[in-house]
């Protein structure tokens, strides 16, 4: 059975999708999943190639128990055919994803990640770097929510594929 492969995407890679990455692997190594699933992240921009996250993000993720083991990374046009699930953070992150040459092709597997929030009707994960302690909680839940509905999504395609 092949592994379903999930990218996080935002625009530097320093702080909402290496966070998302981090909680949605500490979710599937908790749930079991973690032989059917693999994930990774990067951003749109080049602005942190090589970079680790955020220390404001890393620090958060570590008061809410979940560890962050990542490097910075461009998103390439390999990416839309590598991964079965592309989740943008913000509606400027998806347009961005459907810009790269051949996008269209792989337009039903690029998603907004707020569109497994089932509490809010909003679809963008807001950008914390120019805030405070607050907005990084505020990412954390947004993200924590997002990828329980995630998951469960992940679920159903799990038991269809097994």
């Amino acid at each position: 059975m092949t592994r379903i492969r999930v990218l996080f995407v935002c625009l530097g890679n320093i702080c909402r999708s290496p966070l998302a990455e981090a909680i949605f692997k500490h979710k599937i190594n908790r749930n079991g999943l973690h032989q059917h699933v693999e994930a990774d992240s990067c951003g749109t921009s080049n602005y942190h190639i090589g970079d680790t996250p955020d220390d404001r993000t890393v620090a958060n993720a570590l008061r809410n128990g979940v560890t962050i083991n990542h490097l910075g990374r461009q998103l390439a046009v390999t990416d839309l055919q590598d991964f079965d699930f592309i989740l943008a953070m913000d509606s400027s992150n998806y347009r961005n994803i459907l810009g790269l040459p051949g996008a269209e092709v792989h337009k039903e597997k690029i998603l907004m990640m707020r569109s497994f929030d089932a509490s809010d009707d909003h679809l963008e994960v807001p950008d914390p770097y120019y805030g405070g302690e607050r907005g990084f909680q505020e990412v954390f839940e947004i993200l924590d929510r997002s990828t329980d509905g995630f998951i469960n999504h992940l679920r159903q395609q799990l038991s269809s594929r097994l």
